[in-house]
């Protein structure tokens, strides 16, 4: 099956030239060339924002069901629970216990 291309639009942008020379050396480092390294780029950027705002979006949703609910988890458990969880990942302790919520006052 032959990989569908999207439609290109071309467009325009003037530089700077300090940040295009930085540009360039950054595109050579990752052995693309200037306009592919531009276009990944702006593609991670346009994705870091959606997720930035669907993270925020998932966190207000959390935050009203945890205020009408009154469960949730205490902030030290949770930076307790990361801390082993990171330690487990280096293979340094075994699986951390989930995390219990709890009624809170």
């Amino acid at each position: 099956m032959p990989a569908t291309k999207t439609a290109s639009r071309p467009t325009s942008v003037k530089l700077p030239a300090a940040l295009k020379a930085q540009l360039e050396k950054d595109a050579q480092s990752a052995g693309l060339s200037l306009h592919a390294f531009m276009v990944q780029t702006l593609a991670d950027s346009v994705r870091r924002t959606r997720l930035r705002e669907s993270f925020t979006r998932d966190t207000a949703a959390a935050l009203i069901d945890m205020k009408s609910s009154g469960v949730g988890y205490e902030l030290g458990d949770v930076r307790a629970y990361f801390s082993e969880l990171s330690d487990h990942r280096k293979d340094l302790q075994a699986k951390p216990q989930a995390l219990v919520p709890t009624r809170l006052v």
